[in-house]
C-alpha cells in the first residue's frame, strides 16, 4: 500500500509540474538563446559554464580585453577604399595581361565573359594624417582618423565564393560546423560580465539582401552556450527572453531551480557536458531579463553622441545604431561583439553601390573609434573592420564611363584594425600595381586569426578542443602571428 501511495504521489507531482510548466512553454525556448544542442565530447570538464574559460587565464598578458568586429559582408572593393592604384589609370579600358590574370582564380560568374578590361576607381584618393595613408573620397570620416588605424592592404584568402569565404575568416574553415572566433573566445577566456553573454551578434538592416548564415557565429562542436547571442532591434532584443503573460518572476525562478535539479540528476547519470550548457543557458537567460533592457537602451545618450554617429543612430537596427550599441556593450565588458553589415557585393553598379555603403557605415566607424577613445576604452578594446575577400581590378560586365562592376577576388584585400594591441598610423603590406596579388608582407586569414588571439593573450596553437579523436583549433594547422603590426 505504501509503495502504491508513493507511486500515486509521484504521478501527481509530475502532473503538477507539467501543468505549471505548461504556462511557460514559450519561455522554455530560452534554451535556444545560445543555440540548440550538438552533442560533443570536450577535452575539459565543462566547469567554464559558470563564466570562467577553460584556460583559466590567458597564456600571456593580453593587450586587449575585448573585440568589436565590424564585418562587412559581401567583399568591399579595396580599389575604391584603401588600396590606391594610380597605375590603373594608364591601363584603364585595356585588357588585363594574361600573365597577370592567370595568377589568380576567377569565379564562375565571369566564365562567359570574353573581355576583361582593367578599370581605375571612379573615385579620387588622397593621403591623410602623419601616416600618409591613401583613402578614397568615399570615406572622409575614416580618413580624418586614419592615424588611429592599422591598415593592412595585403590580406589574402583561399575562398572565392561568399559562404566558404565568410566561414573561413569567421571560423577558420571553409566548411560549416566549426566554432566561430567569438565562440573560441567565450570557450577559452570566459566572460567578464556574468549578466550578459560573452559573445553578442548584431546584424544591421538596410545593407543588402545577400544571405548570411548563422553558422558564422555558431559554436560548432564547442559546448552550445558559447554560440553568439543575436541582439535584434525593437521591443524584444533577444527572442523568448521575457516571461509569458501571467508568469511571475518568483514562479520563473522556482521553475528554473526545479529544472536545474533535474538536469543535475541527468548529468550524474549520463555525464553529458551539454547538460551543463543547458543549465548555463537557462541561468544566463534569467539574468538577461534584467540586464538586457539596460544594455540595449540608448535613451540616455546625449544629443552630441547621436550627432557623432550620425542621424541613423536614432533608428534601431541600423549600422550606426549598432555601432553605438557596440560601445555600450564594450562598457559592460562583453568579450566579443560582432557586427554584420551586408551589401558590399558589387558585381555591377559598383560606383553607386560603394557610395551608398560608405554613406551607411563611414561616419559610424569613425565615431565608434572616437567614442571609445574619449572614454578610455580604446586602450583595451580591439576594433576590426573588413570583409571576406576583395574585388578584381578588371571590370565584370560592361565598362562604361560612369559604371562598372568587380568580381570576387581572394588574392588581396584590405582590413583595418584600431585600438589595443596594434600600431596606430601604420599601413602594412603592399599589392602589385593592379591590386591583383600581394607584393609584400602578405597576411593570410589564418595569420589574422592567430594575431587576433595573440592580442587577447591566447596562443592560437594552445587553445584546442578534442572532437572526433582530433584536437581542433581556430587556425587549424596554419597561421602565424604578425608581430610587425603589434604595439
Amino acid at each position: 500500500m505504501n509503495e502504491l501511495r508513493k507511486t500515486i504521489n509521484l504521478i501527481e507531482s509530475r502532473r503538477g509540474f507539467l501543468k505549471t510548466a505548461s504556462l511557460g512553454f514559450g519561455s522554455l525556448a530560452l534554451g535556444s538563446l545560445l543555440h540548440s544542442s550538438t552533442f560533443g565530447s570536450g577535452n575539459k570538464k565543462v566547469a567554464e559554464s559558470a563564466g570562467k574559460g577553460v584556460l583559466g587565464t590567458s597564456h600571456f598578458p593580453p593587450r586587449a580585453k575585448r573585440v568589436i568586429y565590424l564585418f562587412q559582408s559581401g567583399g568591399p572593393s579595396q580599389l575604391e577604399s584603401f588600396d590606391y592604384k594610380p597605375e590603373l589609370a594608364k591601363w584603364h579600358g585595356q585588357e588585363i595581361p594574361d600573365s597577370i590574370k592567370k595568377t589568380q582564380r576567377n569565379s564562375g560568374m565571369v566564365a562567359g565573359q570574353s573581355s576583361f578590361p582593367l578599370v581605375k576607381s571612379i573615385y579620387d584618393f588622397r593621403q591623410y594624417g602623419q601616416s600618409g595613408a591613401w583613402v578614397s573620397e568615399l570615406f572622409p570620416y575614416t580618413a580624418a582618423m586614419v592615424d588611429d588605424l592599422c591598415v593592412v592592404n595585403s590580406m589574402y584568402t583561399d575562398a572565392i565564393n561568399h559562404e566558404p569565404a565568410v566561414m573561413l575568416v569567421q571560423t577558420g574553415s571553409q566548411q560549416t560546423g566549426r566554432p566561430s572566433i567569438g565562440s573560441w573566445m567565450s570557450y577559452g577566456l570566459g566572460s567578464d560580465n556574468q549578466n550578459l553573454p560573452s559573445f553578442v551578434v548584431m546584424i544591421s538592416k538596410g545593407g543588402g539582401a545577400q544571405p548570411l548564415s548563422s553558422a558564422a557565429w555558431g559554436n560548432g562542436f564547442l559546448p552550445s552556450h558559447h554560440q553568439g547571442v543575436q541582439f535584434r532591434a525593437g521591443n524584444e532584443p533577444v527572442l523568448y527572453l521575457q516571461n509569458p503573460y501571467g508568469v511571475h518572476e518568483n514562479d520563473r525562478r522556482e521553475e528554473l531551480d526545479f529544472i536545474k535539479s533535474m538536469n543535475e540528476h541527468q548529468f550524474d547519470i549520463w555525464g553529458d557536458p551539454e547538460i551543463h550548457s543547458k543549465i548555463s543557458q537557462y541561468e544566463m537567460a534569467y539574468k538577461m531579463q534584467a540586464s538586457v533592457p539596460d544594455a540595449v537602451s540608448t535613451a540616455d545618450e546625449p544629443d552630441y553622441i547621436y550627432d557623432l554617429y550620425g542621424q541613423d543612430a536614432r533608428i534601431p537596427g541600423t549600422y550606426a545604431a549598432n555601432c553605438l550599441q557596440a560601445r555600450k556593450l564594450a562598457e559592460k565588458d562583453v568579450k566579443f561583439i560582432q557586427l554584420y553589415h551586408m551589401g558590399w557585393d558589387h558585381h555591377g553598379g559598383l560606383p553607386g553601390g560603394m557610395k551608398n555603403q560608405a554613406k551607411l557605415t563611414d561616419q559610424a566607424n569613425a565615431a565608434l573609434i572616437q567614442d571609445l577613445k574619449q572614454r578610455g576604452l580604446l586602450d583595451d578594446t580591439l576594433v576590426v573592420w573588413g570583409g571576406e575577400f576583395g574585388r578584381t581590378s578588371f571590370s565584370q560586365g560592361r565598362l562604361t564611363p560612369t559604371d562598372y562592376g568587380r568580381d570576387h577576388h581572394p588574392g588581396c584585400f584590405t582590413m583595418w584594425m584600431a585600438g589595443a594591441g596594434v600600431k596606430a598610423g601604420l599601413v602594412y603590406g603592399k599589392t602589385d600595381d593592379f591590386s591583383y596579388n600581394v607584393a609584400e608582407k602578405g597576411v593570410h586569414v589564418h595569420d589574422f586569426q592567430a594575431t587576433l588571439l595573440h592580442i587577447l593573450g591566447v596562443d592560437h596553437e594552445q587553445l584546442t578542443f578534442k572532437h572526433q579523436g582530433r584536437r581542433f583549433r581556430l587556425t587549424d594547422v596554419h597561421g602565424k602571428v604578425v608581430h610587425d603590426i603589434l604595439s
